[in-house]
């Protein structure tokens, strides 16, 4: 059976972070993007997969999809699982998407939402979808970069 070895929400899904740190310090080896607006645009779809490196696998997908997909990972898989917003991790779950923890890794600073802690931002209802998360017994932290340390949320809600 393969693994997760990151979930991570992440309002750019793929750039240099993810293609460069989180690569090599996961390991991962399949990278899946769940996102329904990025799963049905296929101009989008074609630039994320041209910033994948060789020899990484790139699924983009819807999140009934990516619930499926998920739930039976293949045994040579380490999956990295992207999306833009904790909602969709939520949705994971309930679709029976075992998952340990998530990440925040970047959330920016939108008109509606507010500082939350550093450079991340969320809406009062993301907060209560990190609360209803946690309540699912996965554990939620910001983690921007491998290499720089890590803050539990459960404190700053």
């Amino acid at each position: 059976m393969g693994e997760i070895v990151l979930a991570r929400i992440d309002d750019r899904l793929i750039h240099g972070q993810v293609m460069t740190a989180w690569l090599q310090f996961t390991g991962g080896n399949h990278i899946v993007i769940v996102d329904d607006a990025t799963a049905g645009d296929e101009f989008t779809k074609s630039i994320m997969s041209m910033a994948v490196p060789n020899g990484i696998k790139l699924s983009i997908l819807g999140i009934a999809d990516g619930s499926a997909l998920l739930k039976d990972i293949p045994a040579n898989e380490k999956v990295i699982i992207l999306a833009k917003e904790p909602q969709t991790y939520l949705q994971l779950i309930e679709n029976g998407v075992k998952l340990d923890e998530v990440i925040i890794g970047g959330m920016g600073a939108r008109k509606d939402r507010k500082s939350f802690y550093k450079n991340i931002s969320a809406t009062e209802e993301e907060k209560e979808t990190f609360r209803k998360i946690i309540a699912n017994g996965v554990k939620m932290k910001i983690h921007v970069i491998p290499d720089q340390g890590s803050q539990a949320i459960d404190n700053l809600l």
